[in-house]
């Protein structure tokens, strides 16, 4: 439980939370009848189809593309998929190959009783399913055995673009003291409407996100894991247009964490808003069953508007992130909600601003491994100022007691960090964190002084806006440009063809086995 630091008013907590929960449950409503192209994309995933045809286009979209070119996407890919199964005697795999070859296509296939094909395809997807429930065994078993990172957990990323140099410098960061390691996607992934195939070695400002590079990286952390004596989390980017598929990718590879929020792929990449509801629902539903651990975005708000004047706009998004994941099934334990040290240096008293937001999203949050993320856009260039700013956000961290912390590097936005820069970032957060370690516990906070009166007024913004985005509604709130001051239209967007209304005999059996398991 987080310390009652900021006497905050328990009453305004809960309007809060409440409108956060009228809001996301008006948005599940339109979530619950529509299904997209990459939902179907993901349910030929989980049903283990991989590979692409002869002219590299994964094999998931072949056949998602043929359904919803013949308009009968709205029933789902299972049952087609599933038809195709049963009268050819085929495996999903050898479904998808032989599709792919123009053998047949599935809505051309005799239409087989419906019972006998609704049985096939619940007992060929109860097999992921225990395969994602041993990943999950499987985590608990290293945790239990090589324990993990006092928290908050150091976060490091590499971005080198080729996943075998990712993995020198993967576990090059796990020797010198991280927790969680981080691949960051190659530019513009989170724009391609399809996952790419197997291993890379060529990408820009990162890596592309595969599952063969998902399964390289998990044998590589696993093996430094031993090493080391501690098991290190790995973590990719779970949104875009292809949001669940990489929910499932990471499911399947035992991933640990993802980056999964439920607006930024619509005010940051400009993804229609219906295509992005409805995917970050069956991705987090995804994770939730797999034990993944979710990081939300919040902290991108701020590189777009004044960390400062539009704090309560992230401490809203919190709110709003918390209750679609667990409408989704994610538990609080899951929920890494965003936030970032991110005011202007030259605001006097700015530390004691940033320790009463921090304290703030950490008392009203106290289940969750809250994200806190680095000083980057003041960073100016100049190193040793940076490394001073990134050694302050240390100390706010530990002082507050934040989950999971992305250091800060004193190069930022100068370059990708070198190896010796991530090493002087751990070091940084190591010296700070272990000579602060209790400081958090043996401070209190003045009543009504500086960081009290902040953390208050914060909160008296957040009710206000939050239960006007309640009675206008949430697409409107952004349309109208609420969220970091970026504006996006409710029926815009890349992505918005692949929306589908499902039919009345639509089915997804995962949905239906992953929910029934997480109400359990």
């Amino acid at each position: 439980m987080a310390k009652e630091m900021l006497n905050l008013d328990k009453n305004k907590i809960k309007k809060a939370r409440d409108a956060a929960h009228e809001i996301t449950m008006n948005i599940q409503k339109e979530i619950d009848l529509n299904t997209t192209t990459s939902v179907e994309r993901t349910v030929a995933r989980l049903f283990g189809i991989d590979g692409v045809n002869s002219e590299d286009i994964p094999l998931a979209n072949v056949l998602v593309d043929q359904l919803n070119e013949a308009d009968e996407l709205n029933r789902g890919l299972a049952f087609w998929l599933g038809n195709a199964m049963a009268y050819h005697e085929l495996s999903a795999q050898e479904v998808a190959e032989e599709v792919a070859k123009g053998s047949f296509k599935l809505t051309e296939i005799p239409l087989q009783a419906e019972a006998e094909v609704k049985e096939l395809i619940d007992e060929k997807a109860q097999e992921m399913i225990d395969l994602i429930k041993k990943n999950r065994q499987d985590r608990d078993d290293y945790l239990e055995r090589l324990g993990e990172g006092s928290t908050p957990q150091k976060y490091v990323i590499v971005a080198t673009g080729n996943i075998y140099e990712d993995i020198e410098q993967a576990k090059s960061a796990a020797r010198q003291g991280a927790d969680i390691v981080a691949v960051i996607r190659t530019t513009g992934q989170s724009l391609l409407d399809y996952v790419p195939y197997g291993p890379t070695t060529e990408g820009f400002g990162g890596t592309y996100a595969t599952q063969e590079n998902f399964k390289i990286m998990r044998k590589a952390l696993d093996e430094v894991g031993e090493e080391v004596g501690r098991y290190i989390k790995l973590v990719n980017y779970c949104s875009g247009l292809c949001m669940p598929e990489i929910a499932a990718m990471g499911a399947i590879e035992r991933l640990d964490m993802m980056l999964n929020d439920a607006m930024y792929g619509i005010l940051f990449r400009d993804i229609n808003m219906n295509r992005t509801f409805v995917d970050q629902y069956f991705s987090r539903m995804i994770n939730a069953f797999a034990g993944v651990i979710i990081n939300t975005g919040e902290d991108n708000y701020l590189t777009t508007a004044d960390a400062f004047e539009q704090g309560h706009t992230v401490l809203a998004s919190d709110f709003i992130n918390e209750q679609m994941g667990l409408q989704a099934g994610l538990t609080e334990e899951q929920l890494g909600l965003g936030h970032a040290f991110e005011m202007n240096p030259d605001i006097t008293n700015g530390f004691l601003y940033e320790l009463a937001q921090a304290q703030m999203i950490r008392q009203i949050f106290p289940n969750s491994p809250l994200k806190y993320m680095p000083p980057t856009k003041y960073m100016t260039g100049d190193i040793f100022k940076g490394h001073l700013q990134d050694g302050l956000f240390n100390l706010a961290s530990v002082m507050t007691d934040q989950g999971i912390q992305l250091l800060g590097m004193l190069t930022e936005a100068i370059h990708t960090p070198f190896l010796s820069e991530r090493a002087l970032a751990l070091e940084n957060a190591e010296y700070v964190m272990n000579n602060a370690r209790d400081l958090g516990d043996e401070i209190e906070f003045k009543e009504d002084g500086i960081i009290q009166t902040r953390a208050k007024n914060v909160l008296d913004e957040v009710v206000e806006m939050l239960e006007d985005v309640n009675n206008k509604g949430l697409k409107t709130a952004i349309e109208e440009g609420d969220f970091a001051d970026v504006k996006r239209p409710i029926d815009g967007g890349k992505g918005a063809d692949g929306v589908i209304k499902k039919s009345n005999d639509y089915y997804n059996p995962f949905l239906e086995m992953m929910k029934a398991e997480l109400s359990k």
